[in-house]
C-alpha cells in the first residue's frame, strides 16, 4: 500500500475517528464523549511511531476495531475506550497501571484480558493455547473481552493480504478453530460467516474465488427468482395487515463450500444457495403468535417439507437465537428455506449477545435466556479447571459449534446440552459429584446405561453409587467440556497415586540391581522403554507391565555401551532428544521435491498420512517433537488445530519443480451402472494417462454403482486431468478425491 504524506495521513485518522463518533453518539452519555476522545488521543500518541505490515499508520487498526464494536456488535462506551487502547500495553511502553489511573478499573481489566502473555511457555506447552485460555477465562468475568477480541480478529482477517503466507495460514487457522465458533456461540452470525469466508480465502484461495465468481454469475437469475417467490407472499401478508420486510440472502461462500465437500456435489447441484427472511414489525408480547400466523400464510402459499420445520421461537437456541425455519417448494420446483422472525429477533440474530442484553434491559421480561444458561455453564467449567491449556481450549472449542438437545430434570427444569450428549453428560451438568458417581439413569422412566444418547424431550433421573468412580472409557462417550474436564481431573489424580506406588516399586528393583534412581537414570529409562513421561514410566512398573527382567535388559545395555560393544544407531536411543534445528539440517539426498523454510532449503521430511499431500497441493511443514518435519495439506482436517495451537512450529513450504516421483491418492466415483463401465474407467487410467493403480473396488446395487480407486500420480495437474476425463465417461455422475 502507498504511504501517504503525514498531513494527508493525519486528516485520514481524524476522518476515521469522526466516523466512529457518528455511530457511537447514540450510546454516549454524560462525560462519555470526553473519555472516548481522551482514549483516542492516548492511542494516537502511544502508536505514533508504529506502522502495520501494509505501511499504514498503526492507529488505523484500533479505530477500526472500535468501529466494529459499535457498528457491527452494538457495544457501548467502555468497549469503545478499551478497543482504542487494546494494543497499548502489549505493543507500547504503557502499563496496566497507567490505563487504570486514566480510565478506571473496568477498562484496565478488559485490556488485561486482551493482552497476550509475554514470553514463551516451557515444557513443550503452547504459548498460543495459554493465551487462548487466558482470554477465555474472562468469559466468567467480563464477556466484553471476547467481543472486542472478535472485533480485533475480524479486522486482522480483513487486512491479512499484507502478511507473509505462513502468518496468513496461522491466523486463518486460529480463526476457524476458535474465533468463528465463538462468534457462532455468542450469536454473531454475520461476523461468524465473514470470518469463515475469510478463512477460506486465505487457505483455499482458488476454491474461494471460484465459488464467489459463480455466486456473482447467478446473481441476476437469483434476484429474479427471489422477486417472483416473494410477490405472492407480500400480497397475502398485506391483505392480513402484517407489516413485514422480506429479503433474500445468499448463503456464505464457506457454507456452500462445506455443502460441496459434505455432499460430494458440484456448485450447480446445491439447491439451497439462499434463504428468504420474513421480518415482522410487531410488539414483543405478540411476537410468538405473529410468527406462527405468518408461518401459516407462507405454508398456504407454498407447500412445506414437514421434516424441515425448526421452532426456535418456543425454545430459543442457547446463544439467544429465535426464529421459525421452514423449507417450502417454490412454483418452479425448487426448495427454499424461509426464516420467520420479529425485528427484535433479527437484531439479536445479527448482533447476538450485545443485542440480547439491550432488549433485556429495556423490558420487564426476565425469563432466563439460553445464552445466560450457557454462560453459567462456562463459568462452572472455568472454575478449578486443572487441565493443560491445549486440553482446556480443545474441550471448550468442541462445545461451541454443536447443535443442541433439550431435555428435562425429574422436576421439569429445562437443560440444554450439545447434540450427542449422553446420560453421563447430563449427570455432570447437574453436579460434578453426581457425574463422578453416576452408575446409570432412568430416561422417561426406563433404565438406561450411562452411555445412552439423549434426544429432545427426554426426562432424566440419574442413579448414583458412592463406590462408583470415573474410568478411561467414560471419555469416549461424553461430549460436554465440563464432563471431559472433570473425568480427566479424576483420572489424573488416580494416575498420580498409581505413579507414586510405581516409583516406590522402581526404586526397590533398582536397588536390588545396585542402581540408584536419579534424573539421568530416569531420562535413560524413558528413552530405553520409549515412554513420554516419568508418570508413564512409574505406572508401567506399578501395573507390572515392566519388571525386574526388563531392568536387567536395560542394565546389560548400559554395560555394552560403556564397553563400546553397541552400534552407533543403538546409542542414539540414549542421547538427548533431537532438537528441531538438528532435524532441519538433515538434507535429503534422494528425490527432493519440497522447499522448506524462509530460505527455501531442502530438508528431511515425511508426507503426513492423514491427508496424503501430492505436488501441486497447497501445503505447510509442521515440526513434530520426535518425527522431524511432517508435510500437511492446508485443507487437512488436522491443519486448523495444529496451526491454532502450535503456530510457532509451522514452516513455510512449497513444491519445487517436480521429478518423476509418484504419490498415492484416491478417487471416489459414483454413477449409473452399465456393461463395460469398469473397462472404460481402467482404460483411461492405465492406457490413456499411464497412471499406476494400486487398487480398484466398485460395487453395484439396483443400477447404481459406487467405487474407490487408489492410484499413484505425479502431481495435482495429472490428477485433475484424470478427474476431468473420468467425468466424461458415460454413466459416471461424480468423481471426488479422497485421502487414500
Amino acid at each position: 500500500m502507498e504511504v501517504l504524506e503525514p498531513e494527508v495521513e493525519n486528516k485520514e485518522i481524524v476522518r476515521r475517528y469522526r466516523r466512529l463518533l457518528k455511530f457511537a453518539r447514540p450510546m454516549l452519555h454524560d462525560n462519555d464523549a470526553a473519555l472516548v476522545r481522551k482514549a483516542f488521543e492516548t492511542a494516537v500518541d502511544a502508536h505514533k511511531e508504529m506502522r502495520r505490515k501494509s505501511g499504514e499508520p498503526y492507529i488505523y487498526h484500533p479505530i477500526a476495531v472500535a468501529q466494529i464494536c459499535v457498528e457491527e456488535i452494538g457495544l457501548g462506551t467502555t468497549s469503545i475506550i478499551a478497543a482504542l487502547l487494546h494494543d497499548t500495553v502489549e505493543d507500547t511502553d504503557m502499563e496496566l497501571s497507567d490505563i487504570e489511573r486514566m480510565f478506571g478499573n473496568k477498562v484496565m481489566r478488559i485490556i488485561d484480558g486482551l493482552t497476550k502473555i509475554s514470553g514463551v511457555t516451557g515444557n513443550g506447552q503452547s504459548a498460543q493455547a495459554e493465551n487462548f485460555r487466558k482470554m477465555l477465562l474472562t468469559l466468567g468475568d467480563d464477556i466484553r473481552v471476547i467481543l472486542i477480541k472478535l472485533a480485533d480478529r475480524l479486522h486482522n482477517m480483513r487486512t491479512l493480504d499484507s502478511m507473509p503466507r505462513n502468518t496468513q495460514l496461522k491466523i486463518a487457522s486460529e480463526t476457524i478453530y476458535l474465533y468463528a465458533p465463538l462468534a457462532h456461540r455468542l450469536g454473531l452470525y454475520s461476523i461468524k460467516s465473514e470470518l469463515e469466508d475469510l478463512y477460506l480465502k486465505y487457505t483455499e484461495k482458488d476454491t474461494y474465488l471460484e465459488i464467489k465468481d459463480k455466486i456473482q454469475q447467478t446473481k441476476a437469475a437469483r434476484n429474479k427468482f427471489i422477486k417472483d417467490f416473494m410477490a405472492p407472499l407480500e400480497n397475502e401478508l398485506a391483505k392480513q395487515e402484517f407489516r413485514v420486510t422480506i429479503k433474500g440472502r445468499p448463503k456464505s461462500i464457506y457454507s456452500i463450500w462445506n455443502k460441496i465437500k459434505k455432499n460430494k456435489v458440484r456448485f450447480e447441484e446445491i439447491y439451497d444457495l439462499f434463504a428468504i427472511r420474513v421480518i415482522i414489525d410487531t410488539a414483543r408480547e405478540n411476537e410468538k403468535s405473529a410468527c406462527w400466523q405468518v408461518y401459516s400464510i407462507v405454508t398456504d402459499v407454498y407447500k412445506p417439507n414437514p421434516d424441515r420445520l425448526r421452532d426456535h421461537v418456543s425454545t430459543p437456541k442457547s446463544n439467544g437465537y429465535e426464529s421459525l425455519h421452514t423449507t417450502v417448494m417454490s412454483k418452479s420446483g425448487q426448495w427454499v428455506e424461509v426464516q420467520i422472525r420479529s425485528e427484535r429477533m433479527d437484531e439479536i440474530a445479527e448482533k447476538g449477545f450485545a443485542a440480547h442484553w439491550k432488549y433485556k434491559e429495556n423490558t420487564e421480561h426476565t425469563r432466563e435466556n439460553g445464552i445466560e444458561m450457557w454462560l453459567m455453564q462456562v463459568r462452572d467449567l472455568l472454575e478449578n479447571n486443572k487441565t493443560s491449556a491445549i486440553d482446556f481450549v480443545n474441550d471448550f472449542r468442541n462445545n461451541l459449534f454443536a447443535e443442541e438437545v433439550y431435555v428435562f430434570t425429574p422436576d421439569g427444569d429445562l437443560k440444554i446440552l450439545p447434540a450427542g450428549a449422553t446420560a453421563l453428560d447430563f449427570a455432570f451438568d447437574v453436579h460434578s459429584q453426581v457425574g463422578a458417581r453416576c452408575i446409570g439413569a432412568k430416561v422417561n422412566q426406563r433404565l438406561v446405561p450411562i452411555s445412552h444418547k439423549l434426544v429432545n424431550g427426554d426426562q432424566i433421573e440419574i442413579l448414583t453409587s458412592a463406590k462408583q468412580k470415573p474410568t478411561e472409557d467414560w471419555i469416549k462417550f461424553v461430549v460436554t467440556g465440563k464432563a471431559i474436564s472433570k473425568i480427566r481431573e479424576s483420572l489424573k489424580e488416580d494416575r498420580k497415586k498409581l505413579a507414586m506406588e510405581g516409583k516406590e516399586v522402581l526404586v526397590r528393583k533398582l536397588k536390588g540391581l545396585k542402581m540408584n534412581l536419579n534424573e539421568e537414570t530416569l531420562t535413560d529409562l524413558r528413552k530405553f522403554f520409549e515412554v513420554k513421561s516419568n508418570t508413564d514410566l512409574y505406572c508401567l512398573f506399578q501395573d507390572e507391565t515392566l519388571n525386574v527382567t526388563d531392568l536387567k535388559r536395560y542394565k546389560e545395555f548400559l554395560e555394552r555401551k560403556l564397553t563400546h560393544e553397541i552400534a552407533p544407531e543403538e546409542q542414539q536411543a540414549l542421547q538427548d532428544g533431537k532438537t528441531f534445528e538438528k532435524e532441519l539440517k538433515k538434507v535429503r539426498t534422494d528425490t527432493d521435491s519440497l522447499l522448506i523454510g524462509e530460505n527455501q532449503d531442502k530438508f528431511d521430511y515425511t508426507l503426513s498420512q492423514c491427508c496424503n499431500p501430492i505436488p501441486g497441493d497447497d501445503v505447510f511443514g509442521f515440526i513434530t517433537v520426535d518425527q522431524g518435519i511432517k508435510i500437511h495439506r492446508t485443507s487437512c482436517t488436522n491443519a486448523a488445530g495444529l496451526m491454532a495451537n502450535y503456530g510457532y512450529r509451522i514452516i513455510k513450504t512449497r513444491w519445487a519443480s517436480q521429478k518423476e516421483e509418484s504419490f498415492q491418492t484416491g478417487l471416489h466415483i459414483t454413477g449409473t451402472d452399465r456393461v463395460g463401465l469398469v473397462n472404460d474407467v481402467t482404460k483411461i487410467i492405465s492406457s490413456q494417462l499411464k497412471v499406476n493403480m494400486r487398487s480398484i473396488s466398485i460395487g453395484s446395487k439396483d443400477g447404481i454403482f459406487e467405487g474407490t480407486i487408489q492410484l499413484f500420480v505425479h502431481d495435482t495437474l495429472q490428477l485433475d486431468k484424470l478427474i476431468t476425463r473420468l467425468k466424461k465417461v458415460g454413466g459416471i455422475v461424480s468423481v471426488n478425491r479422497f485421502d487414500a
